[in-house]
């Protein structure tokens, strides 16, 4: 199982929590861009996200909440991440922004929020690499995790026996409730639970 840091909330600058966590061990920077539309909040440009992120060298796992979804996936791809994932509920042409994302050679994720079926991504889990569920609403950070999530992630356990994707969660994951997705996830994003603690590296630990 890997970890996935976001930055999304943090004590710190944006620059200062990157920098530390690029001193970790965790494997991944998970990258949260909202645009002020899809969610309320707007939390980056292009312009600052750029120099922002064109140095880390861990690999980066970029999730779009955002609409105008083609448009951001064309900006996001010049960082060369791991992933660019991107929000089932946004995209008016999801095969479109698949293919826009895997042309470029970068894998492609797809996230679903809590009210969203898995039913409902089924019929693109054969084109994907990465399935993100949210087990928070998204658009903010330090929520706590609904716990319902479950139900999904053994569906999507199930289904990965037929198709080759990953399964990562975001929202509310902390020492505790790691042991709650532990068996059906292979990526877990976490946020304030290591951002906000004073030993990041042992935050990170814990949940490994």
């Amino acid at each position: 199982m890997k970890i996935s840091v976001s930055y999304l909330k943090t004590p710190l600058t944006k620059e200062e929590t990157i920098k530390k966590i690029e001193e970790t061990s965790a494997d991944l920077l998970h990258v949260d861009l909202m645009d002020g539309l899809f969610v309320d909040d707007n939390n980056f440009t292009w312009e600052e996200t750029w120099p922002l992120l064109n140095k880390v060298t861990k690999p980066l796992d970029i999730h779009l909440m955002t609409l105008d979804v083609e448009h951001h996936i064309k900006n996001a791809r010049v960082l060369n991440p791991e992933f660019i994932t991107f929000q089932l509920e946004a995209a008016k042409y999801i095969k479109d922004c698949i293919e826009l994302v895997k042309s470029s050679g970068i894998k492609c994720g797809i996230a679903i929020s809590p009210e969203t079926l898995v039913e409902e991504i089924e019929p693109y889990l054969k084109k994907i690499d990465l399935v993100l569920v949210l087990s928070v609403h998204p658009g903010q950070g330090g929520q706590k995790f609904i716990p319902e999530t479950i139900e999904k992630l053994a569906r999507l356990k199930e289904l990965k026996k037929d198709y080759n994707f990953l399964i990562e969660v975001d929202g509310g994951m902390n020492e505790k409730t790691i042991d709650q997705v532990r068996d059906y996830v292979d990526i877990v994003v976490s946020g304030s639970y290591i951002c906000e603690a004073d030993d990041m590296e042992k935050a990170i630990k814990k949940l490994k």
